[in-house]
C-alpha cells in the first residue's frame, strides 16, 4: 500500500516523468528511451493496470484522492500529491482529469511472434489465438489519428495492429487519450523493415489488401466476399496515401465505394469502414 507524498517544488526530481508533457518532440525521445508512457485520467489508468502494464508512479491531486483510493491501496509505486497549480508548472498544461500515471512500457514482440498470438509486449503477458485479421498503418505521423484508429480496431475486433518504423507512437499521451485507453487493450508491434515485412504477413499466409485508388482497386465489399485464410487491411498516411513500394507489394488493391464526388477518408474514418465491412460473419 502506497502512502501518499505531497510535493511542492515543481523541480523535485520525483517528478521527472511528468515534465513538459506537451512537448512532442522532447516526449517522443524520452519515452520510449526510458521505458515509460504517460496515462491520463482515472479511466485510462484503470484500463492501463487491468491490461497489466506496471506502473511506475502516480500523480494526483487531492480531490481524485478517494476516487483512485483502491488503486493506491493496492500499489507499491510511490503516490505523489501536488496541487492543480504545480501539477500545470511541471506538465505545460493545465491537469483537468486530475490524475497521471508513469507506467512501464513493455518490449515489442517480432510481427511474427504478435501473429502467432502474444504471449508479451503490448499489451503485456497477453497470450491468445493467432491472429487472422490485422491491421497496417503506414507512416501514420498524427498522434490522433493513430489513438482513432486503435480505438476502432478494438470496438471492431481487429486481432492485432502492425505499425511501419515512422508510425507515431501509439503510447503517447495524445494516442492514448484519444483512443480511451484502447491502445492498452489490442496486441501491437512496430515492423522493422518496411514494406519488406510484407513477407512476414504472407509467409504467415495473410493475404495484404491495400486500401488506395489505383486503377485495380476491387470495391470493399468484394474483398469482404472473399474467403481468407488471414486478412491484412493495409492504409497509408494522412496526405500521400500508401507508398509505391506498399502497393506493388500487395496482393489486392481496395477502395471505398464514395459519392457526391469525396474520393478519399480520414485514415482513421476509412479504418472503421474497413475493419466493420471485413468482420467475421456473426461477428
Amino acid at each position: 500500500m502506497a502512502v501518499p507524498v505531497i510535493v511542492e517544488d515543481a523541480r523535485d526530481p520525483r517528478l521527472g516523468d511528468y515534465t513538459d508533457l506537451t512537448d512532442v518532440a522532447l516526449r517522443r525521445r524520452r519515452e520510449p528511451a526510458e521505458g515509460l508512457f504517460i496515462a491520463e485520467g482515472e479511466k485510462v489508468i484503470r484500463r492501463a493496470l487491468a491490461a497489466g502494464y506496471r506502473m511506475r508512479s502516480l500523480l494526483l491531486s487531492a480531490k481524485w484522492l478517494d476516487v483512485m483510493r483502491d488503486v493506491i491501496d493496492t500499489t507499491s509505486a510511490p503516490v505523489y500529491l501536488v496541487d492543480p497549480a504545480l501539477a500545470e508548472r511541471v506538465t505545460g498544461y493545465h491537469v483537468h482529469r486530475g490524475a497521471l500515471a508513469a507506467m512501464h512500457r513493455e518490449p515489442l514482440p517480432t510481427a511474427a511472434e504478435l501473429l502467432r498470438g502474444l504471449t508479451g509486449g503490448h499489451p503485456p503477458g497477453r497470450a491468445g489465438r493467432p491472429a487472422r485479421r490485422v491491421a497496417v498503418f503506414e507512416d501514420i505521423v498524427d498522434h490522433a489519428n493513430v489513438g482513432a484508429a486503435f480505438r476502432n480496431a478494438a470496438a471492431l475486433g481487429v486481432d492485432a495492429v502492425l505499425l511501419t518504423p515512422r508510425c507515431a507512437d501509439p503510447l503517447y499521451r495524445r494516442s492514448v487519450k484519444v483512443s480511451m485507453g484502447a491502445v492498452l487493450q489490442v496486441p501491437w508491434t512496430r515492423l522493422e523493415s518496411w514494406p519488406h515485412d510484407i513477407g512476414v504477413l504472407r509467409a504467415a499466409g495473410f493475404t495484404v489488401a491495400a486500401l488506395c485508388l489505383s486503377d485495380r482497386a476491387v470495391p470493399l465489399d468484394e474483398l469482404a466476399a472473399r474467403r481468407h485464410g488471414g486478412l491484412a487491411l493495409l492504409f497509408g498516411t494522412e496526405g500521400d496515401g500508401l507508398t509505391r513500394a506498399a502497393l506493388d507489394a500487395a496482393d489486392a488493391h481496395v477502395r471505398i465505394p464514395m459519392d457526391a464526388g469525396v474520393d478519399s477518408l480520414n485514415v482513421a474514418a476509412a479504418s472503421a469502414v474497413v475493419f466493420y465491412a471485413t468482420r467475421p460473419s456473426g461477428a
